[in-house]
């Protein structure tokens, strides 16, 4: 048990774990001004790290939180990197400027994300929740795992995925990602989908950098006002109401009643992430999903932690990049 909860800030668990930031070379993706990503960047700013890498797509958005922190701590070295997720290519060439640019990489944050957004495929022809969500992350993350094994020190690597308590909305489509094309195709559903994913592919994370003395996570932020609720206006109260349905359904099947959660602040929304990074109280719990800064009382699903669907998630990811990654 750690020593966090619902009303921890993330300057508080960096506070706490300084010597584990100073001097850190760190990427994080999505840190759009607005959101977790940005906040959880400038709580870690506070912790001197060497290197911020801040990967977007839309560079206006994410300039505002860079002048911030060259402002504030001039000593890191801030930088933003162009990454569309929904797009291959564009993730290949973020990690080539990434790669180029750093010896090592200590932390790696996989927050950016789109949520329950009308049908859409990616350049790539995959559902555009998933494209980015999950598929942007897993290779992106592999492409840089040549620098995540040189980086960690004594503490160890660390690469964290921002799922959400929404992944039991949807389960893995396993021979249909793209829902019939969109013939069936439910936004919650493909949220979940999406989310579900980034908690397996942590398990399988989690398998593979053991043997480099490296950990993963996937975690719940919690309940968040933010830019990600783009799509859940005052007007579109239907499909808002369908995504609290499918989440009461969802507890009911597991036994548990469901509450609707209570809003955290983004200083509270980025501290479960920062516990994920920087912890080393749960580094037994390799692997795990958290909440509210510890690892979940409610777990996911349990097809969520199996060694068969660990493997069989990442033939089926490697299929959609086009790339086989073994290490």
């Amino acid at each position: 048990m750690t020593r966090w909860n619902f009303s921890s800030t993330g300057n508080e668990v960096v506070e706490a774990f300084k010597d584990r930031v100073k001097g850190k070379t760190i990427v994080i993706t999505g840190p759009g001004v607005g959101g977790i990503g940005a906040e959880t960047a400038l709580s870690l700013a506070a912790g001197l790290p060497s290197t911020l890498l801040l990967a977007g797509r839309t560079e206006s958005k994410i300039t505002p939180l860079i002048t911030t922190i060259r402002s504030q701590y001039p000593s890191i070295t801030t930088t933003f990197i162009p990454l569309d997720l929904a797009s291959q290519a564009s993730v290949r060439a973020a990690a080539a400027s990434i790669n180029s640019q750093v010896d090592k990489i200590d932390i790696l944050i996989n927050n950016g994300a789109i949520m329950a957004c009308p049908y859409e495929k990616s350049v790539d022809g995959i559902e555009i929740q998933f494209a980015t969500n999950y598929v942007g992350h897993f290779l992106l993350t592999n492409l840089l795992v040549g620098k995540l094994l040189l980086g960690g020190g004594v503490e160890g690597v660390r690469v964290v995925n921002v799922s959400s308590s929404a992944h039991r909305s949807g389960v893995i489509q396993w021979d249909d990602v793209n829902f019939q094309n969109g013939r069936v195709y439910n936004p919650w559903e493909a949220y979940g989908q999406s989310k579900s994913a980034l908690i397996l592919f942590s398990h399988a994370l989690a398998s593979r950098l053991k043997k480099h003395g490296g950990f993963s996570f996937s975690l719940n932020p919690g309940s968040i006002t933010s830019g990600l609720q783009v799509h859940l206006n005052t007007e579109d109260k239907a499909l808002l109401a369908d995504g609290i349905a499918r989440a009461a359904a969802a507890e009911k099947a597991l036994g548990r009643e469901w509450k609707m959660p209570s809003k955290k602040t983004m200083q509270q929304g980025c501290s479960t992430t920062l516990v994920a990074a920087l912890d080393p109280s749960i580094e037994g719990d390799s692997g795990a999903y958290l909440d509210d800064g510890d690892v979940a009382v409610n777990r996911p699903p349990e097809y969520l932690s199996f060694p068969e669907n660990e493997e069989r998630l990442w033939k089926l990811s490697e299929d959609l990049v086009g790339e086989k990654f073994d290490w």
